[in-house]
């Protein structure tokens, strides 16, 4: 209800809104030219910075583009993106991708809320325990990835220190050099970077809910939890969404934490499909088997974005409209 109650507010604000409109006279509506001076550049460089390099991989995915062979030109067709379904990495890193990504996201998501709710009441020190745990956020991809890197080597990394010393192991553990723990140990140093993100946006959340909603559920003698369920919650479903629908998007995409902790290995075993396209434009210099899974990867993300905006989306608006309707 909560996603519902907000789509069905700014609808009416964007309804007065034309109303509005539509009583200014055209004159006034017209777009003075010292606008057109300050968006034009804007545009110019929106254009040179995202949709020339867009429609480059898109041509580039259908031509043969070798960085050691310039005699290799000319359209391609499908043969790039034959090169890249008969790779036999191709599954495991897409697998690895979607490991990536759910677990990623969903880390990032309890931590962040087990957070915001600890933080959102009145406790001692509050300001300073909110502007700590937004540390791991501001750090650098790669100053984060390379201090767990050190922190997890198994010669002189503190955390195998601290783990032999009170006992829970037996000898040093090379974490991000086995194959069943390098994909989740960076999985879990991605965690602890990007929860604070989400503290913050449900803390925000949860302040922006109305006191006297809890205050008559507790008079009511609802527990906490369900005033957490039935009042908290509703109220964190817009934030949510579109938390999780970023950063799907953006972790299925990323290609630097992984590279500075452990590059795709050992043996592929955290090897992502940003990682298999860096290795096919950088290490085989096949521009064009490159840019032919770097199009399928923006096509699937704009796919999500899509569904989400025009699927999720539109079954919201039918409901706001039926309420609408219903009170009418």
């Amino acid at each position: 209800m909560g996603a519902v109650q907000s789509i069905a507010r700014g609808q009416g604000i964007a309804q007065r809104a034309k109303t509005a409109l539509a009583k200014t006279p055209r004159r006034r509506r017209r777009l003075p030219l010292i606008a057109w001076v300050f968006l034009v550049p804007v545009a110019l460089l929106l254009l040179a910075l995202v949709a020339y390099p867009l429609l480059n991989v898109v041509w580039e995915s259908v031509h043969y583009v070798n960085l050691t062979n310039p005699t290799a030109t000319g359209f391609s067709g499908f043969d790039n993106f034959e090169t890249v379904f008969e790779d036999d990495n191709l599954l495991p890193a897409l697998w690895n991708t979607v490991l990536w990504t759910v677990f990623s996201v969903g880390g990032e998501y309890v931590l962040g809320l087990a957070s915001a709710l600890a933080l959102v009441g009145p406790i001692r020190g509050g300001a300073i325990f909110r502007a700590c745990i937004i540390i791991p956020w501001l750090i650098p991809i790669v100053v984060a990835g390379l201090d767990w890197s050190w922190i997890l080597a198994p010669d002189y990394g503190v955390l195998n220190l601290w783990l032999v010393h009170i006992g829970l192991l037996a000898h040093p553990v090379d974490w991000l050099g086995q194959l069943n723990t390098a994909l989740p140990t960076v999985t879990l140093a991605n965690v602890w970077r990007t929860f604070p993100f989400y503290t913050i946006s449900f803390l925000a959340a949860l302040q922006a809910v109305p006191p006297e909603l809890h205050e008559a559920a507790a008079l009511d003698g609802a527990p906490a939890w369900k005033r957490f369920w039935h009042i908290s919650l509703p109220h964190l479903r817009p934030v949510t969404l579109t938390l999780v629908t970023l950063h799907v998007i953006w972790t299925a995409v990323n290609f630097d934490f992984i590279w500075v902790m452990t590059e795709g290995g050992p043996l592929n075993a955290s090897t992502t499909l940003p990682i298999l396209i860096y290795r096919y434009a950088l290490q085989n210099f096949d521009v064009g088997a490159a840019c032919a899974l770097a199009g399928m990867m923006m096509s699937a993300m704009a796919t999500m974005f899509f569904l989400y905006r025009y699927g999720f989306m539109g079954l919201v608006r039918a409901r706001v409209r039926r309420l609408n309707a219903g009170d009418a």
